[in-house]
């Protein structure tokens, strides 16, 4: 029995960081699509939405590599899902502060955010897929 809240309280985590990592998706969206003109689409939000959904559903809370002198190396998959999880939650700031604030960044600024939202996106999604496939 205790067994089954245990598992319904990880998924319950599990989904509301999906959750979470949509919302940025969003927010990341709107500011870029509002934009970019060829991306003020609602496929491009929902594209945005469902990629943070994956990522941080994937990316955040990865199984960890055992701790002894066998497994002495970097835990890549660790690492690639910090620096992804960094990367998209600090790109979903900026769009939230540019969106919040009426603030005009040079068009630059924009393709920065979006980079870095792919970039943070597909690290967490390869991170959490690599180490879910060695456990």
């Amino acid at each position: 029995m205790r067994f089954r809240f245990r598992k319904a309280a990880h998924v319950f985590e599990r989904v509301g960081l999906a959750m979470a990592g949509a919302a940025c998706g969003l927010f990341v969206g709107a500011y870029v699509g509002s934009a970019i003109p060829t991306l003020t689409t609602q496929g491009f939000l929902l594209l945005m939405m469902l990629l943070g959904g994956i990522g941080f559903y994937l990316g955040i809370d990865t199984p960890q590599m055992p701790f002894d002198d066998a497994h002495s190396q970097i835990d890549a998959a660790e690492l690639m899902s910090a620096a992804g999880t960094l990367s998209a939650t600090l790109t979903a700031f900026a769009s939230v502060a540019v969106i919040v604030l009426r603030l005009d960044p040079h068009m630059a600024w924009t393709w920065i955010v979006f980079v870095g939202w792919i970039a943070g996106v597909a690290m967490q999604i390869v991170a959490g897929a690599k180490a879910r496939l060695r456990k």
